[in-house]
C-alpha cells in the first residue's frame, strides 16, 4: 500500500514538474502583455525607479500617467531604473507604471524636410502634424563591414582652408574640436548652407544647446534657403537629459531613411560634449559605477555605436551615404581629454579650431598642423590635388618659421620670400562666415597665391584681388568653371587662363 501511494506520488511530481517547465517555456515565447503594471518606488531629475513589472526587456518604453514615456536604462534583481523622455512634474513615488510591449522609435521619411522636431519626432516649429514614411527604431545596428563602399566622392563645404588642405568625403566622419566660442557651429553651418543644389539632405542635431543658440541657427538657415533640405533635431538645454541622451540616435535614424534609399545624407551632432554629459548625468542618478571623471564605464561605446552607423553603402544595400559632423568642445585647448580623445579615435580625422587664430581674427581659426582627414584626400578633385598638393606641408612649416624668425633681427632672402608667400596664403585661407565658395572659385584663388602671382600684391590687398579674380571667372572662365567642378583635371591651357585672370587682378590690385 505505501509502495502504490509512494509511486503515484513520484509520478504525480513528474507530472506537476513537466507542466511547470511547459508554462515557464510558453510565458517566455508568449507575447508581452501590455497591461503589466509597475509602481514607482523613487522619483528623481530625469529618473524613476520602479517595482514590478518581472517580464520588462532592456530599452523598453514604458508609459506614466498623462501620456509620458520613460525608457528602460536598468534592470536590476529588485527594481528597474527609468529614463524621462519628457518633463516628469506631478510623478510621485506609487504612480503607476505600464509597459508597452515596444522600443523606441521615430518618424521617416521626405515629410520631416524642412521642420523642427524634438528628439521624439514631434513637432515644434507650429507647422502642422507630420506626414511621415513610417517608424524606424532610434537604436539600429551599423551597416556591416561588407555593406560599405570606400568614400569616393567628395563633400565640398565651400570653405576654402579644408576643402583645400583637410577635405571631407561622403560617409566619413570628421570631427571638429576646439575650445567654446571658437567658431564650431559656424563652419557646420556653412557646411551646410553649401549644399544647396547638391543633393544631400542635411540633418542638424542640436544636443544641450542654449534654446536661443538654436533659434539663431535656426534663423541663419531660413535666411541662406537651406531648410528646403535639411531636418532640425533639437534637445535643448533646459529638456531633460533622457531627451538629450536619444536625440543623436534619433536624427541617425531619421538620416538612414534617405540613405538606404540611395540618397546622400549629412548629418552634424552640436555637440557630443553635452551628450557625454547627460549620459554621465543619467548614470550617476541610477547608480552605475562611475569611472574616469566620474563617467560610466562604457561613454566610449555610446559614441562608437553612434558613428559606426556613418558609412557609404555598397549599390546593392542601397548606395547611398551618411556623412557625420559630429562636434566636441575643450577646456583650455586641451585636446587630449577624456571625450575629446575617445572621439578622435573613433572618428576619421579632426578638425582643430585654436582659439590664439581666433582672436588674431584669422577665420576660420582652422590649425592646419594639428588637423586632419583620413579619409577625405581619396575623394578630393583633381584640381585640388594639383593647386595644392604641397601647400598642407608648406603652410604648416611656414608657421613654425614665422614663429622663429620672431626672436630674429635680420632674414635671409629666401627666408624672407618663404614669409611674404606665407603671410598671402594666410590671407587667401581667410574666410567670411555665411560665404562658402565654389569650387572653381576656391582653385583660381589657391592658384593665384601657391603660382606667385600674388606675391607682389600687399597682404592688406589680396582679399580685394581674389574678390577681382573671382568676378573675371564668373564673367569670362564659366566653361573652365563647370570643368573643374565635373571633376577634370588641370590642364596646361587652363592654368595658363586661370594664372592670367589671377595676373590681371594682382595687377588691378598694384595700380590701386
Amino acid at each position: 500500500m505505501e509502495k502504490d501511494t509512494g509511486e503515484k506520488g513520484f509520478q504525480s511530481f513528474l507530472e506537476d514538474t513537466f507542466r511547470t517547465m511547459d508554462a515557464v517555456l510558453s510565458d517566455q515565447h508568449a507575447e508581452l502583455k501590455p497591461n503589466e503594471i509597475g509602481v514607482a518606488r523613487y522619483v528623481g531629475y530625469g529618473i524613476v525607479r520602479v517595482g514590478g513589472l518581472p517580464n520588462i526587456k532592456a530599452e523598453e518604453l514604458v508609459v506614466f500617467p498623462k501620456s509620458l514615456q520613460g525608457l528602460v536604462f536598468n534592470i536590476d534583481p529588485d527594481e528597474i531604473g527609468v529614463i524621462l523622455l519628457g518633463p516628469g512634474e506631478g510623478l510621485q513615488a506609487g504612480t503607476e507604471v505600464r509597459r508597452t510591449g515596444r522600443i523606441l522609435d521615430v518618424p521617416v521619411g521626405d515629410g520631416l524636410i524642412g521642420r523642427t522636431l524634438d528628439a521624439l519626432g514631434c513637432p515644434l516649429d507650429n507647422q502642422g502634424d507630420l506626414r511621415p514614411a513610417g517608424r524606424r527604431p532610434v537604436e539600429r545596428e551599423a551597416p556591416a563591414v561588407m555593406a560599405r563602399d570606400p568614400v569616393t566622392v567628395p563633400l565640398q563645404t565651400g570653405i576654402k582652408v579644408i576643402d583645400a588642405l583637410i577635405p571631407i568625403g561622403r560617409g566619413q566622419r570628421e570631427l571638429i574640436v576646439g575650445d567654446r566660442q571658437t567658431g564650431k557651429t559656424a563652419i557646420a553651418i556653412d557646411t551646410i548652407i553649401n549644399q544647396s543644389g547638391k543633393g544631400v539632405v542635411c540633418i542638424y542635431c542640436a544636443i544641450g544647446k542654449k534654446t536661443s543658440d538654436v533659434a539663431k541657427v535656426v534663423a541663419d538657415l531660413k535666411d541662406h534657403g537651406a531648410m528646403d533640405y535639411t531636418i532640425l533635431v533639437v534637445a535643448t538645454a533646459g529638456d531633460p537629459p533622457g531627451l538629450q541622451y536619444i536625440a543623436p540616435y534619433a536624427a541617425t535614424t531619421m538620416g538612414e531613411y534617405f540613405m538606404s534609399q540611395g540618397r546622400d545624407v549629412l548629418i552634424v551632432y552640436d555637440d557630443l560634449t553635452n551628450h557625454a554629459r547627460a549620459y554621465r548625468e543619467l548614470s550617476l542618478l541610477l547608480r552605475r559605477p562611475p569611472g574616469r571623471e566620474a563617467f560610466p564605464g562604457d561613454i566610449f561605446y555610446i559614441h562608437s555605436r553612434l558613428l559606426e552607423r556613418s558609412t557609404h553603402l555598397k549599390r546593392q544595400h542601397g548606395g547611398g551615404s551618411l556623412t557625420a559632423i559630429p562636434i566636441v568642445e575643450t577646456e583650455a585647448q586641451d585636446i587630449s581629454s577624456y571625450i575629446p580623445t575617445n572621439l578622435i579615435s573613433i572618428t576619421d580625422g579632426q578638425i582643430y579650431l585654436s582659439p590664439r587664430l581666433f582672436q588674431k581674427g584669422i577665420l576660420p581659426a582652422v590649425d592646419v598642423g594639428k588637423s586632419v582627414s583620413r579619409v577625405g584626400g581619396k575623394a578630393q578633385l583633381p584640381a585640388y590635388r594639383t593647386v595644392a598638393g604641397d601647400l598642407r606641408i608648406a603652410y604648416s612649416q611656414f608657421e613654425e618659421l614665422e614663429t622663429f624668425s620672431r626672436f630674429g633681427t635680420r632674414l635671409d632672402e629666401g627666408t624672407r620670400r618663404v614669409l611674404e608667400r606665407g603671410w598671402r596664403v594666410r590671407e587667401i585661407l581667410k574666410q567670411p562666415q555665411y560665404k562658402p565658395l565654389r569650387v572653381s572659385e576656391q582653385i583660381a584663388a589657391l592658384l593665384a597665391v601657391t603660382s606667385g602671382v600674388l606675391d607682389a600684391v600687399p597682404v592688406d590687398k589680396v582679399s580685394q584681388a581674389e574678390s577681382s579674380l573671382r568676378e573675371r571667372m564668373a564673367r569670362e572662365h564659366v566653361d573652365l568653371g563647370h570643368r573643374i567642378e565635373s571633376g577634370e583635371k588641370l590642364s596646361e591651357p587652363d592654368h595658363r587662363s586661370l594664372t592670367g585672370a589671377a595676373g590681371e587682378a594682382a595687377a588691378s590690385m598694384k595700380g590701386a
